[in-house]
């Protein structure tokens, strides 16, 4: 898969804020889907499913069945390739420049 087509997956996934949700629910520990679908009360399983493919497609889940159980483990490896592709570029000359300037303001 191109990088760019990859990157356009990351984004779709991040979108949409229940998906982030559920990266957030996987922050501190691997879940089964059903502790996820228990969190979305609202949603049907179906819908959290789907949210939980799309995050899969995106590579930003791994997903493994143990027994009758679907876990999920947060991937943050594209994350942090979007952060180092993009945000940090970008990012670390503004910073500079902030810097430099609290710090010619700071002197007078």
């Amino acid at each position: 898969m191109s990088r760019k087509k990859n990157d356009d997956l990351i984004y779709k996934a991040l979108a949409d804020n229940r998906r982030r949700e559920i990266l957030d629910i996987l922050k501190d520990e691997p879940r089964t889907t059903g502790d996820i679908c228990d969190h979305f009360k609202k949603l049907d399983r179906c819908t959290v499913m789907q949210h939980i493919g799309v995050l899969e497609k995106a590579g930003l889940i791994i997903t493994q069945k143990k027994g009758r159980n679907r876990w999920n483990y947060l991937n943050a490896v594209p994350i942090r390739e979007i952060y180092d592709r993009w945000i940090n570029r970008y990012a670390s000359p503004s910073a500079k420049i902030l810097t430099e300037l609290k710090h010619a303001l700071e002197e007078n």
